[in-house]
């Protein structure tokens, strides 16, 4: 751990220029009289850094010493693909590993790159969850994920939407995806490769058995014919409906993209007015009530009678509240 922490000094220096002790302990997480001890040993060992006294004095280097401790170990070359996503790179339990990989990064670049990457790295900013809601908790993740590093078994029990509502799953966990701020595990259950939520994982065991990563498995490709699907699947009724103009170049910002591409698949011959005929695939009643309601007077919903009689009852609710003015004060 100290040797750790005398190189990340050695780095700082190397990168930052003259730093003061507070701010070398600020960077480090430790106290100034911890950094005081750091800086004694590095001259014991030979670095040549001294300290300019005054109140803009500081630790440095001497003009042209480079250290050539920059190798990178193995966890910090993982490390190197997340090291613009600070926030997921904790999470998976490599917030360190990423800041140590990026310091020696930084150190190994000549003076003129160092400050292109600097720059980059101070206009671009990767903010993972979307907005008005909250992150998931995942204190499992970091488990899960180094079950995946090693290729280590895991049983897990996991919380479902479905009864029995929890169940116990043995897994060989292959990748781990953040999807809008929800992370998902891709693991093979038995020879059948299943998708979890890691929000959804109540425990996790990681076994001594470990397994062979299918060679063919390409994470990037099995995540992106999955989430093409899963809306599709999750909208297992259909419901007919007309839609004007408006609701048709509405569809894709309603009801996204791949569903609306499906819908536009079903459309009618337009009538005098320009509205068409279509079947709509929805999750629920209760959940295509809500969905249509976004539409306002740009769709009207033919079948099933059940939804129809939904809207027609929160239309005429509606209309009782807007349809009368309120009194108005003497």
């Amino acid at each position: 751990m100290r040797a750790s922490r005398l190189l990340s000094t050695l780095l700082l220096l190397q990168t930052r220029g003259r730093m003061t002790a507070q701010e070398l302990a600020d960077e480090l997480e430790v106290s100034v009289r911890t950094v005081y001890r750091d800086i004694e040993s590095l001259s014991v060992a030979g670095v040549p850094v001294y300290a300019d006294r005054g109140p803009t004095g500081g630790y440095q280097l001497l003009d042209g010493y480079r250290t050539r401790l920059t190798g990178l170990t193995t966890d910090e070359a993982d490390s190197l693909f997340l090291a613009g996503m600070p926030g997921p790179a904790a999470e998976l339990g490599l917030g360190t590993v990423v800041a140590t990989a990026e310091l020696k990064m930084l150190a190994a670049l000549p003076p003129d790159l160092r400050a292109r990457a600097s720059r980059i790295r101070e206009r671009f900013h990767l903010d993972a969850p979307g907005w008005l809601r909250e992150a998931d908790e995942v204190p499992f993740l970091a488990e899960i994920a180094d079950s995946v590093w090693n290729e280590r078994i895991v049983e897990i029990r996991y919380r479902r939407w479905k009864t029995p509502r929890e169940v116990t799953r043995r897994l060989a966990p292959l990748g781990v995806v953040l999807k809008a701020g929800t992370w998902y595990l891709v693991a093979l259950a038995g020879s059948d490769l299943r998708t979890f939520r890691v929000s959804n994982v109540l425990g996790v065991q990681t076994l001594d058995d470990r397994f062979e990563r299918p060679a063919d498995f390409d994470l990037a490709a099995y995540w992106q014919e999955w989430a093409d699907q899963f809306e599709v699947r999750m909208r297992g009724q259909r419901a007919r409906v007309r839609l004007s103009p408006d609701g048709v170049r509405a569809l894709p910002y309603f009801i996204g993209r791949q569903v609306a591409d499906l819908v536009t698949a079903t459309l009618s011959a337009p009538d005098a007015d320009g509205w068409v005929e279509a079947v709509v695939p929805v999750e629920t009643v209760r959940h295509a009530h809500a969905e249509f309601l976004r539409f306002g007077a740009e769709i009207e919903v033919l079948d099933p009678v059940e939804l129809r009689d939904m809207i027609t009852s929160t239309v005429a609710k509606l209309t009782e509240f807007y349809g009368s003015r309120p009194e108005q004060p003497e």
